[in-house]
């Protein structure tokens, strides 16, 4: 047995897991968001990343990113090794990819905010 709290809305719901595999039953859901939550949780874990990377200019030094979608978790540190990597030389618009499919994960980098304004 495991206990968890689901992270995916406010409500946080103390979840019970048993069973692994096919055999999982979950307890404590209130929705199936839960449920999916708590399965995912145990059979395949992912995660999101926000951090920032650095630019080739003083005026703004770094610039705020986000993955596109949720990675494996046990792909965090390999992912932040490549974000780690990166220094912006050019302008970038919010949404626009940082790094395009990093990893192999089908999953990219993109930017959350505007260097444009700041550079004008």
């Amino acid at each position: 047995m495991r206990e968890l709290v689901c992270i995916v809305c406010p409500r946080g719901c103390s979840l019970t897991i048993e069973g692994e595999g096919e055999g999982i039953s979950v307890s404590g859901n209130f929705c199936k968001k839960g449920k999916d939550f708590a399965v995912s949780e145990m059979t395949e874990p992912k995660r999101t990343i926000c951090t920032t990377v650095k630019t080739a200019y003083p005026q703004c030094p770094v610039l705020p990113v986000k993955v596109s979608a949720d990675i494996p978790k046990d792909k965090i540190f390999e992912v932040m090794a490549e974000i780690n990597k990166i220094t912006v030389n050019k302008k970038i618009a919010r949404g626009d990819a940082v790094i395009e499919n990093v990893l192999g994960l089908n999953v990219d980098v993109i930017a959350t905010s505007s260097m444009l304004l700041k550079l004008d």
